[in-house]
């Protein structure tokens, strides 16, 4: 039965003595140990939350392309769900889950857009097949059926006949610029460690949470 479905976490601990004091440092440290374990698929897929103006929130599984001390990178469709979302909010929400490794990051913050030649590096990156899809799809939107889509596929593969599939104008980067992390280390019984940072204006604040 579900409900009687238990596993105890017993890999590892942390406290506040072992963290790093940045953040940036502390999330740099935990995703590089995700993409060396050999048995997580996509070591680089979060939960992405937003809300919107009714406080409805949504969530989402994205992909991480970009992490630096200014933040974590994502690409979308400007114009799907979560991107209507943070440009009326502003803000979102991402959840990291290694479960292989018995941990989870939790990142809160305002979301800005990439620069446009940003976005455009990383799409003259992609597959062609995966830049023909950003033009063929109106992500969110009610189609028809399948056939509608593999249509607009054709109509966007006969636009761009050859390699360079220019990036779309509704199609581009978001970054979430962090206002707090939680990284989560699970422990036997579920007394799991919970170590928080919070910006303040003297910098990061490190608390413990209960679990």
């Amino acid at each position: 039965m579900i409900n009687d479905l238990r596993r105890s976490y017993e890999q590892s601990e942390l406290d506040e003595s072992q963290v790093d004091a940045d953040p940036f440092a502390q999330f740099q440290t935990w995703l590089d140990a995700a993409l060396a374990c050999k048995e997580l698929i996509e070591p680089n897929a979060m939960t992405l939350a937003t809300v919107n103006t009714a406080s409805q929130p949504s969530a989402r599984i994205v992909l991480l392309r970009g992490f630096d001390e200014r933040g974590i990178v994502f690409f979308t469709n400007y114009e799907s769900r979560k991107g209507r979302e943070i440009e009326s909010t502003g803000f979102a929400a991402a959840l990291f889950y290694w479960d292989r490794l018995e941990r989870e990051v939790r990142i809160e913050g305002p979301v800005e857009r990439l620069p446009g030649q940003e976005s455009d590096a990383y799409f003259a990156r992609r597959p062609r097949g995966h830049r023909l899809s950003a033009w063929a799809s109106p992500q969110s939107d009610i189609v028809t059926d399948r056939a509608a889509l593999e249509a607009a596929m054709s109509e966007v593969e006969a636009r761009f006949p050859d390699e360079d599939v220019p990036r779309p104008p509704h199609w581009g980067g978001y970054r979430i610029v962090p206002r707090s992390f939680e990284f989560w280390q699970g422990r036997r019984n579920r007394v799991h460690d919970r170590i928080q940072y919070m910006l303040e204006d003297d910098g990061w604040k490190i608390s413990r949470l209960a679990p």
